[in-house]
């Protein structure tokens, strides 16, 4: 074949006969939409990453965590409470058709066909459209579970019974206790340790602190004898000589 002048041969039509380098332009030739990865890209990252640092540390400053007395799993008073996040499902729960016999309804099959929803979602509406009044099905059903889950947490948050909450998790200062004294011996030795705690502090919703009681030796001696309150009579199985240490040390605690 012969060339014409300024023509050039080139076999295949799609393959562009001057073939430049496949390598991306500097970030220089576009000023003001790009920069260096290092240093600039992540002294802004660990810049912005610091200012929040910082703001979460002094908030964690300012407002210490509501931290609770030490965990008893003997305490059967104790009502717990999840983490907000978790308030919703602790709501569920409490109503007739999730609770009791039907417990197993609002543990698995409600949130199980409600996230089994949400994993269905995608392939039940496979609308290309963008705008929620286009998407009905999927606008609706989120709109239905931030309602759902919405009240749900604040019925749980307006039933709960804070002041009781407050009360039972309160941490109260601990008392010394000298566990080789005679009278903590006798303690030890009777059914009392199991609803006062073994350093007298008390068990939630079984027996109170036997800490500054502000009764005296004889009336903890009567109180052994015929109990108080929800105390029976006849817990103290032992000799009127052991009662007395016991009684004389229980009225020596006193709170630091």
């Amino acid at each position: 074949m012969h060339r014409g002048k300024g023509m050039k041969f080139v076999g295949d039509s799609r393959v562009k006969a001057e073939r430049t380098p496949n390598i991306p332009k500097d970030y220089s030739e576009y000023p003001g939409k790009t920069e260096a990865f290092w240093p600039d890209f992540l002294l802004k990252e660990w810049l912005v990453g610091a200012v929040f640092l910082i703001g979460f540390l002094c908030l964690t400053v300012a407002h210490p965590s509501p931290l609770e007395r030490i965990a008893d799993p003997t305490d059967t008073g104790y009502i717990p409470m999840p983490d907000w996040y978790f308030l919703f499902l602790y709501q569920l729960i409490k109503y007739t058709y999730a609770s009791g016999p039907y417990n197993i309804i609002g543990i698995a099959v409600i949130p199980g066909l409600a996230f089994g929803g949400l994993m269905l979602a995608p392939f039940i509406d496979r609308g290309p459209e963008r705008r929620p009044t286009k998407r009905p099905f999927a606008t609706g059903f989120m709109l239905l579970a931030i309602a759902a889950v919405f009240y749900l947490t604040w019925e749980a948050a307006d039933m709960h019974d804070w002041a009781a909450a407050k009360e039972q998790g309160k941490i109260v200062q601990g008392v010394e206790v000298d566990k080789e004294a005679e009278g903590y011996k006798v303690y030890a030795a009777q059914s009392c340790i199991n609803c006062h705690g073994d350093n007298l502090q008390g068990v939630s919703g079984v027996g109170p602190a036997l800490t500054n009681l502000d009764k005296s030796a004889e009336e903890i001696i009567d109180i052994a004898h015929n109990g108080i309150g929800k105390m029976p009579a006849g817990q103290y199985e032992g000799s009127e000589e052991d009662l007395e240490k016991l009684a004389e040390f229980i009225v020596s605690l006193e709170e630091e």
